[in-house]
């Protein structure tokens, strides 16, 4: 399936210069979606994760089908604020300034196998935050899938060798 054909773009937002890859439409296709969800769930069963830990909030949108396709549990990763327990927290830079994820301490056991899942890796700073919370944990990182992959920033760069799945590269 040619999900490229799915994924609308959007020149100059959220700001000029920027060419926005929007996957509402994708969410909109029930054939797209199924197809994206089982590719995920397909290409990760090999890493054999314990836990999907998924960022707020497209990371929910497609770690938590994924996490159900293969049998295993569901991670939210949150802004701060939004968990009340005791929280493990990363901070991170974006280009205007910093922010911050978090997790709850008692999410995920130590030394389970974690799959990282998100819409879209473009400069890798949410997902090695997300990795920055995983060894908080001490849990093992076993890779990340992404449905989108923005080659020219470089993210993978930013992570872990571990292995990444993605299914469009732009």
């Amino acid at each position: 399936m040619d999900l490229k054909s799915l994924i609308r773009d959007i020149p100059d937002f959220p700001k000029p210069g920027i060419m926005f890859r929007d996957i509402t439409t994708l969410l909109q296709n029930p054939q797209g979606l199924s197809y994206t969800i089982d590719s995920l769930a397909e290409k990760c069963s090999v890493m054999s994760p314990d836990y999907i830990v998924g960022m707020e909030s497209r990371g929910f949108i497609f770690g938590t089908p994924v996490a159900y396709k293969m049998g295993v549990g569901f991670v939210p990763i949150r802004k701060p604020g939004k968990l009340p327990g005791a929280v493990y927290f990363a901070e991170y830079e974006l280009e205007y300034g910093v922010d911050r994820l978090e997790m709850h301490q008692d999410a995920i056991a130590p030394g389970s196998r974690v799959l990282i899942v998100d819409d879209l890796i473009a400069t890798g700073g949410t997902a090695a935050a997300t990795v920055k919370l995983l060894e908080q944990a001490g849990c093992e990182l076993v890779g990340f899938a992404f449905v989108i992959e923005l080659l020219a920033l470089g993210g993978r760069q930013k992570l872990p060798d571990v292995p990444i799945v993605t299914l469009v590269e732009y």
